[in-house]
């Protein structure tokens, strides 16, 4: 197996490499404004780590999010394009399941993540393994009693402490965990199946943007017609 994990649902524009024991390579850049510009470059660097190309690769894996809007699309084209190139499958995983599994936490916990807007993205954990809620987006302010006393992993805790007074790192997107993660439930699925199918395996998302808002743009209403009738 050669993984290569990509995700940009967050500020963090982050790749790695996995071989299906432990990661190769993998580089992490932070910054919200840039996912486009810098995820290629990190792509060749990281394989470039590796001493590998692109050829190798039997498995891509990309964070579906949640996340913004334009951030989130260029690691899911990315890895689309990258699969229909290779003809390999491309593995959809929760942007928030990557940064619980990055936490190691066994013990309940929430992973909150900055949705913008005075918001954020979470979904709580029974263990670093297992999300035992629906991502779901929300004010801060609005679930802090319903998750009183347990730990927040992710930029919510940070960003909102009056909240989550328990923050814990990693604050940021890791892909050397997602690929981690994925890598497992790659050898979980190969191990219940004898083979992996075309389109991932148990545990894996379709490989899709998890949208949690209404998009922005509306179409208007009551054109003004301008066409002769």
């Amino acid at each position: 197996m050669l993984l290569l994990a990509v995700d940009t649902a967050t500020p963090a524009v982050t790749v790695a490499l996995h071989d299906g024991v432990s990661v190769l390579a993998a580089e992490s850049q932070v910054d919200a404004r840039r996912h486009g510009e810098l995820l290629l470059p990190a792509v060749d660097r990281v394989f470039a780590e590796a001493g590998l190309a692109l050829g190798a690769v039997t498995d891509l894996v990309v964070g579906v999010g949640p996340g913004p809007y334009t951030g989130l699309r260029v690691g899911l084209v990315t890895a689309a394009a990258f699969g229909s190139t290779l003809g390999v499958p491309v593995h959809g995983l929760c942007t928030l399941d990557g940064l619980a599994y990055a936490a190691g936490l066994d013990e309940p916990f929430v992973v909150a993540t900055d949705a913008r807007r005075k918001e954020v993205y979470w979904a709580r954990y029974a263990d670093s393994r297992t999300r035992l809620t629906e991502p779901a987006v929300d004010r801060p302010a609005d679930i802090a009693a319903e998750l009183a006393g347990l730990p927040v992993v992710g930029a919510g805790g940070v960003l909102y402490p009056e909240a989550f007074p328990d923050a814990r790192t990693p604050e940021h997107q890791s892909a050397a965990a997602l690929a981690s993660l994925a890598a497992e439930r790659l050898a979980a699925g190969r191990l219940a199946a004898g083979r992996l199918a075309a389109g991932g395996a148990d545990g894996f998302l379709p490989a899709l943007p998890l949208y949690l808002r209404r998009p922005d743009a509306q179409v208007p209403k009551n054109y003004k017609v301008v066409t002769p009738k």
